[in-house]
C-alpha cells in the first residue's frame, strides 16, 4: 500500500478485455510528507475517485484481477481507498 495524489485519467482506444467499462486513472505515489516517491502508476478506479484526491493505492494484483472479475487481467495496481485529511487533532 502507498499513498498517491490522483493527476490524470488515462484515455485508450485499445486495451485489454479486463478494463471494459473501467475507470482508469494516473497516480503519483508520495510519501508521508507528499514528497514524490516513484513514478506514476495506472490504477483502476473503483471508488470514483476526484482529480488531485489522495489516495491509498495497493498493488495487490491478485485483488485487482478479482475486482475486474478477470484472473488474466494484467492490471496491478488499484485504488484502495481515499485519504481523509483532517486537522490532525482528532477530527475528520
Amino acid at each position: 500500500m502507498r499513498l498517491a495524489y490522483i493527476r490524470g485519467y488515462v484515455t485508450s482506444t485499445v486495451k485489454h478485455k479486463s478494463f471494459a467499462g473501467q475507470r482508469l486513472l494516473i497516480a503519483q505515489p508520495v510519501d508521508n510528507k507528499d514528497n514524490l516517491d516513484g513514478p506514476p502508476q495506472v490504477v483502476i478506479d473503483p471508488l470514483g475517485t476526484a482529480l488531485h484526491e489522495k489516495v491509498i493505492i495497493c498493488s495487490d494484483g491478485s485483488w485487482a484481477r478479482n475486482i475486474l472479475n478477470d484472473p488474466k487481467s494484467p492490471c496491478r495496481w488499484w485504488i484502495m481507498g481515499s485519504v481523509d485529511e483532517g486537522s490532525g487533532r482528532g477530527e475528520a
